[in-house]
């Protein structure tokens, strides 16, 4: 698989998956019910929320897109109480840094080592971008689930929808 095609694809996953958590945000009740933690879970989807924008903006979009976002993962799991248009601002925030980010990434950088270690280790940057794509749909489905069984709201959002990917007849 080339590399723009590669690209292209992780675009499109990404960024569906980015509105997905968008509309998942914004199918909570209230403000706070996003920071509802339920028994034997540490995260609120708030949290997740902040934790997948933070993530997304400082491996793709500061590391390889050069925008200057400075990270506070501690942040992200620490914070509680922002308004769901605050959290989703983040989100869109993130998926800026992403599409930015794509278009600039070369075939070159994919199959070179990701700039930053990932664990002491070194690993390829397209093997990394998967991850990273990985990462962002896992916690999206916590995210459903949280606000399913946390909230009066029990209706599914309509997640990873193949609808979403496939090209317009």
């Amino acid at each position: 698989m080339s590399g723009s095609i590669f690209l292209d694809s992780l675009r499109v996953v990404m960024t569906r998956d980015l509105g997905s958590l968008d509309r998942q945000i914004a199918a909570y009740p209230d403000d706070d019910s996003l920071w509802k933690r339920a028994p034997g879970i540490s995260n609120s989807a708030g949290n997740l929320a902040l934790h997948i924008a933070g993530n997304l903006r400082h491996f793709l979009g500061a590391t390889l897109g050069g925008t200057g976002y400075v990270r506070d993962r501690a942040a992200e799991f620490e914070s509680k109480g922002l308004s769901r248009d605050d959290v989703r601002q983040e989100v869109q925030s993130a998926l800026g840094d992403v599409e930015l980010t794509i278009e600039r990434i070369s075939d070159d950088q994919l199959s070179a080592d990701f700039p930053l270690p990932i664990l002491d280790r070194s690993v390829r940057t397209a093997d990394f971008l998967m991850h990273l794509a990985a990462h962002l749909t896992y916690h999206l489905g916590q995210i459903d689930y949280h606000r399913r069984i946390l909230t009066e709201n029990p209706a599914m959002v309509e997640n990873v929808s193949i609808r979403e990917i496939m090209p317009k007849p």
